[in-house]
């Protein structure tokens, strides 16, 4: 199998960290023993957060930031004058922008606690944690606000792929009916003039041979029959083609892919590496069905995972990889499906092979067919 790329974390998700570890590490020079412990979890835990997708509305990122915001907090509450409020309400900030209610109201109640606490330890007049809340409270409404923003961009998104699918699709119709309407011309017009011409050459040669016309002209209208039938047989072929609807396979599997991440809301993403070429029918059909598959088993077991396809033009050869980002190492499947043994057996009769198993963070799929 494949190693998997790995890929190096944008500039936002390194600021996310930053404003994690930079106060923490700006608190170590007044830090006693106990800051120190708080300080090291908190730095500890930071580590993953470049790592981890806009702090996306799962349980293990959920967990992560709510330790994060404990731990800073806690550093807070140790060294109340430190720069560690930062990395609370930034960690706070994304939690509202990204995650779903429960983790949401956990958040708050989190730092609630931690403002409270800080009041108390450090006995200050109410005015100024009711500041402290007022500071809580302008973060959580930003959050909100950011987050309804990113919804109302992201239907739009929505909106505009649909149109734009609809109008694909308006004239991808269209062009089938004028290739449908050529076909008919070609079929009902030259192909029967073809067939005609054909038949009466042939007529044509059986009188000549029993006229005992000469050698020479007998043999000019057997070619000319036989150009005849192979104008024939091209012009059914040309009828054939354009009766068949041949999408290259790119993209059909980025047609495949537009669906998925319009009914799942997932990143789902296809790389091309090398230069595309025409494939055999029955190679282009392996590919499109093997990812097929894999998007319906990923919807089956890992609802709204991103996807990642990537398609290989290589010398002689076609592969292919499919990889579903849930965020952890699934199972081992107890036996292959009908599914992955059809996507096996299709493959075989190719002269291709194909592995399947869990990654670190997912299902994966490759398969090599030559071509």
């Amino acid at each position: 199998m494949m190693p998997r790329r790995i890929t190096f974390p944008p500039a936002q998700r390194w600021l996310r960290w930053a404003l994690v570890a930079v106060p923490m590490i700006t608190a170590i020079p007044r830090a006693n023993a106990l800051a120190w412990v708080f300080i090291g979890i908190t730095l500890a835990l930071s580590i993953p957060l470049p790592w981890i997708h806009d702090l996306g509305a799962r349980t293990p990122a959920a967990a992560l930031a709510l330790a994060v915001i404990a731990s800073a907090g806690a550093v807070w509450v140790v060294l109340p004058g430190s720069l560690s409020s930062v990395a609370l309400f930034s960690t706070t900030f994304f939690v509202v922008l990204r995650q779903s209610p429960v983790p949401i109201l956990l958040a708050i109640g989190l730092n609630v606690a931690l403002i409270t606490a800080v009041w108390v330890v450090r006995q200050d007049p109410w005015e100024s944690a009711l500041s402290t809340y007022a500071v809580l409270a302008v973060v959580v409404l930003m959050g909100l606000n950011r987050r309804a923003r990113l919804a109302r961009i992201e239907q739009t998104e929505l909106a505009l792929a649909r149109a734009q699918t609809a109008n694909e699709e308006h004239a991808r119709a269209a062009a089938l009916a004028e290739r449908a309407r050529i076909a008919r011309e070609l079929h009902d017009v030259l192909a029967h003039s073809l067939a005609g011409l054909s038949l009466n050459l042939q007529g044509a040669r059986l009188m000549l041979v029993r006229d005992g016309a000469s050698p020479d002209a007998v043999a000019q209208l057997e070619r000319a029959q036989q150009l005849a039938s192979d104008g024939l047989a091209e012009a059914r072929q040309a009828v054939a083609a354009l009766r068949e609807d041949a999408v290259p396979v790119e993209r059909a599997i980025a047609d495949l892919l537009t669906a998925y991440r319009l009914d799942s809301g997932a990143r789902a993403d296809l790389e091309v590496a090398g230069e595309p070429r025409e494939l055999d029918p029955a190679v282009g059909t392996a590919l499109v069905r093997a990812v097929q598959e894999a998007l319906a088993n990923t919807r089956k077991h890992a609802a709204h995972a991103d996807v990642d396809v990537e398609l290989d033009y290589a010398d002689g050869s076609v592969r292919l990889t499919v990889a579903d980002r849930q965020g952890r190492r699934p199972p081992d499947a107890p036996a292959a499906g009908y599914g992955l043994r059809g996507m096996g057996e299709r493959v075989a009769l190719l002269d291709g092979h194909v592995e399947s198993g869990p990654g670190e963070d997912g299902w994966r799929i490759h398969l090599t067919v030559p071509a």
